[in-house]
């Protein structure tokens, strides 16, 4: 596989729309009062999984293109505090800074100047591959999560 194709693979899969619901799919019009409601037996609200995801998403970022980036506590640093958001606001503003930072990890994954095989420099041995795959293979399982909580909380239409 030739390096474009890696890249341009890298690129689409952080914005998956192919074998299951996408990001936006899944943060489109859930009701503000089912925001902060976790579903029975299940630990996650929608919001807290949303954020998570930014959280985690700005995080991969920041490590993959801050030389001076310090390391996250986990798993304190990256979850809510609460089970809701603070407002209306809050849950949009959350979905706004996903799509930018999934927009700077697409332009990472493009960007011909950066070697995708090269380990990070202030890193333990992950490579730029490494986190992109990362962030894909962890949104894809949250997004998950978060279809499966509207699905309970009856707020996923087909």
């Amino acid at each position: 596989m030739s390096d474009k194709a890696v890249r341009d693979l890298l690129g689409r899969a952080l914005g998956w729309q192919d074998a299951h619901g996408t990001f936006d799919q899944a943060v489109k019009d859930v009701p503000p009062e089912l925001r902060g409601k976790r579903p029975s037996n299940l630990p996650y609200s929608a919001w807290e999984l949303l954020e998570h995801l930014r959280i985690t998403q700005r995080d991969i970022l920041d490590f993959c293109v801050d030389p001076d980036y310090e390391e996250k506590k986990w798993p304190d640093d990256y979850w809510p505090a609460s089970p809701g958001p603070e407002s209306n606001a809050a849950w949009e503003r959350s979905i706004r800074e996903f799509a930018v930072d999934r927009a700077a990890l697409q332009k990472l994954a493009a960007d011909t100047s950066v070697d995708l095989e090269a380990k990070i420099p202030h890193g333990s041995g992950q490579t730029y591959m490494r986190e992109l795959v990362l962030v894909i293979d962890h949104t894809a399982y949250h997004v998950g999560q978060l279809v499966l909580v509207r699905r309970l909380l009856g707020a996923w239409g087909e």
